[in-house]
């Protein structure tokens, strides 16, 4: 519930620990926070070691006993706002949208405005879950990946959907521009879960995590690089840039699952196109209500056919 005070998060400190910064371990242990959450609740006096409030100069103690106490989040909520979206679809029950590049899908701590579900509250009126942050929500796209998503408007919508999610009862196509050369067709089935060193990243390299699978197919060869269709059979937080990255083909212009670029003609188009190359292209399922089959697809936008044309030239 927005406001209430989370847990308490306890620790305790290892000999090894003895006399380095308190603030330093507390960020190498506790991935769960940002650096600065934790320098800003040592300020407040929200963080003890042994019985005692600590300062950003504190020093650990071997063996003591560290408690956190994190803030209560602050109260936000989602204010219709005039933001313009293209609606690929819509009736009583659902809305579909071609999300572009850039758009955050809903307010959180750092975009507590401008988002989809603001625009979606101005346009038309979501309802469905128990987030006021996110009403209508039943799946997300990376803030600067484009695509189709769809959006229920009603609560019975919104249930249905969230089952057909969890199910994987929809066929979800990415199109990605990747690095190298990829197999022609191949199957990626893994774990997937948090990195354990990278708060911000996920991974597939563990022994553990919930299952992911992306079918893989190359659909054309480009300078440096491929034109790639990914079908989601699984749909895990960063799941296309996870496995791409992992298996030596990131996607063009990814941030986080990026690696550094030789080629000037593929850095050229990279530092242009200024995000990821991905593009949800194509969603298919059963209306949740009506039963009426739905495939909605969608044409990169310009920047990623730009970058395209680029690498063909190339």
């Amino acid at each position: 519930m927005p406001g209430s005070a989370p847990a308490p998060t306890m620790l305790t400190l290892a000999e090894e620990d003895a006399g380095e910064r308190l603030d330093r371990i507390l960020a190498r242990r506790c991935p769960e926070f940002s650096r600065s959450a934790l320098q800003r609740w040592i300020e407040q006096g929200r963080v003890e070691q042994a019985g005692e409030i600590v300062s950003r100069k504190t020093k650990a103690l071997a063996g003591a006993e560290v408690s956190i106490q994190p803030a209560p989040p602050e109260a936000m909520s989602a204010e219709p706002q005039d933001i313009p979206i293209e609606v690929l679809f819509e009736d009583a029950h659902l809305i579909i949208v071609d999300k572009p590049a850039g758009l955050v899908v809903h307010p959180a701590p750092g975009h507590p405005d401008g988002t989809l579900v603001n625009a979606l509250l101005y346009h038309a009126e979501v309802q469905g879950g128990g987030d006021p942050l996110r009403p209508g929500i039943v799946h997300r796209l990376d803030k600067d990946t484009s695509g189709v998503m769809v959006v229920a408007k009603t609560p019975q919508a919104h249930e249905r959907l969230v089952e057909m999610f969890q199910q994987h009862a929809l066929e979800r196509t990415y199109l990605a521009i990747v690095l190298g050369r990829p197999p022609h067709a191949i199957t990626y089935d893994t774990f997937h879960g948090r990195h354990p060193a990278h708060r911000k990243k996920f991974t597939s390299r563990g022994d553990r995590g919930r299952r992911a699978i992306t079918h893989l197919e190359t659909v054309e060869l480009l300078h440096g690089s491929s034109l790639v269709r990914c079908r989601l059979e699984t749909g895990r937080t960063h799941q296309i840039r996870v496995h791409l990255a992992e298996h030596g083909h990131p996607v063009l212009g990814d941030p986080l699952y990026g690696k550094s670029i030789g080629d000037p003609e593929l850095r050229r188009v990279s530092t242009e196109l200024g995000r990821q190359a991905l593009h949800a292209m194509l969603l298919a399922f059963a209306h949740p209500i009506t039963g009426e089959a739905m495939r909605i697809e969608t044409e990169p936008p310009e920047s990623f056919q730009q970058a395209l044309n680029s690498l063909r030239a190339g």
